[in-house]
């Protein structure tokens, strides 16, 4: 029996989720069969997409536990402790669950390796997506929200036939494993698409809606558009929006824009699984997803937000020029070595007074001083790591200026651990 650090330990001793990503469904598959199927003990909601899939989940859990029924959630990377990524009832599982769920998957898959089934042990997203299976069927969940974790077709959440799938919109982002065009990545995400299941669709350029839509006509999928179920009207603040909705007020504790958009996906799925329109609004206004537009403090407001590609840049650079204009902003930014940062530097970075970039706590980290280099910024500084750059805005910072944490969630969630204390 490993004790939680020690699971956690193995883990990260799998590699990096990033360098050790491996597509296709065999070990996987090969694992749960070991298991005895956890994954067939309930029905599941199957959401994909590059931006707005996680707090679409989040908002479509609220909702499903307002209604009454038992949910679990499954979503990743996390922020701060791996049992995030797995909650049950709006509540992550346990260090004690989690470690229980890691020795059976871990001794599953050492009993399949030494029979010759498999070859390696499973990757770390592998592993902690048969351990969310198993604690799902554990906790007796009747509906699990599952995220993808990269891509759709060939991730290893792909191993079940949901009752709806929900794509939220298709941008750029891991184009390295999932091409370099939109209509490429957006087939990738249709890849959860199974025969016959309900997909409610969000908001989509032209070209990725029309991989989508051909892939649901040749499985004979029913294609539920959020563009065609408006909000009839809108009131956005800097904390969130209130949206009325096809007769049910929606208030969306999730800042920005784009939130709109997610909050609308999420009650129309809702309401595909049946769920009454009180259970909609209950639960969309009980929603909570960290470290996305997150308000920590004020005097000054810090505030986390992991716009790690360009489109969440875009997002972030829009919540910033709507609630935060004629105001001092303070950017802390660190982000990866395999991220493309050119269009996002050039969105963000000309809105900060002030540029501090530091170094996310992560091997893949790109070294700030590189980021300094070709920032171009007038007032950019370095620090070696956010503890330095927080002690540099507390000397600095005035109760009227706005710090934005952002670039990677590494870097959110070492914020998180940082201030939350």
């Amino acid at each position: 029996m490993k004790s939680y650090p020690d699971s956690v330990r193995f883990l990260y001793s799998l590699g990096n989720e990033m360098k050790t990503v491996k597509f296709g469904l065999d070990a996987i598959a090969a694992v749960l069969a070991e298991l005895d199927h956890p994954e067939r003990a309930c029905s599941y909601v199957h959401v994909a997409g590059t931006n707005g899939k996680g707090s679409t989940c989040a908002m479509i859990a609220s909702g499903l536990r307002s209604g009454g029924i038992r949910t679990g959630l499954y979503t990743s990377p996390h922020l701060v402790e791996p049992t995030e990524r797995i909650q049950i009832d709006g509540v992550a599982v346990s260090k004690e669950q989690f470690s229980d769920a890691f020795d059976l998957v871990h001794a599953a898959s050492e009993r399949l390796i030494a029979r010759g089934k498999l070859e390696h042990h499973p990757t770390y997203f592998e592993t902690v997506t048969a351990m969310a299976f198993v604690l799902f069927r554990e906790a007796r969940v009747e509906t699990t929200v599952l995220e993808v974790g990269l891509g759709g077709r060939l991730d290893a959440t792909n191993v079940i036939h949901p009752k709806l799938a929900v794509i939220t919109p298709v941008d750029f982002d891991h184009e390295k494993f999932l091409g370099n065009t939109i209509a490429a990545i957006a087939w990738e995400k249709a890849g959860i698409l199974k025969p016959g299941v309900e997909l409610i669709l969000g908001r989509q350029r032209a070209e990725a809606e029309s991989v989508i839509r051909a892939r649901a006509v040749e499985l004979g999928c029913a294609v539920w558009r959020m563009v065609d179920h408006p909000p009839t009207s809108v009131s956005i603040h800097a904390r969130g929006s209130e949206i009325e909705w096809e007769g049910i007020p929606l208030t969306c504790p999730l800042p920005g824009v784009h939130q709109i958009d997610n909050a609308i996906t999420a009650a129309l799925a809702l309401r595909r699984l049946g769920m009454p329109d009180d259970a909609i609004s209950r639960g969309i206004a009980a929603a909570s997803w960290p470290g996305r537009l997150e308000y920590i403090s004020s005097q000054p407001d810090i505030i986390l937000d992991g716009a790690h590609n360009p489109s969440g840049a875009r997002a972030l650079a829009s919540y910033i020029e709507q609630f935060f204009a004629g105001r001092r902003v303070w950017l802390i930014y660190g982000t990866m070595r395999d991220k493309s940062i050119g269009e996002i530097l050039e969105t963000l970075f000309p809105l900060a007074g002030e540029l501090i970039l530091t170094r996310p706590n992560s091997p893949r980290a790109l070294d700030p001083s590189s980021l300094l280099r070709v920032s171009h910024h007038p007032r950019a500084r370095v620090c070696e790591n956010l503890r330095a750059a927080l002690d540099l805005v507390r000397a600095e910072a005035k109760p009227e200026d706005a710090v934005f944490i952002s670039g990677s969630l590494f870097l959110v969630g070492e914020a998180r651990a940082l201030l939350l204390k």
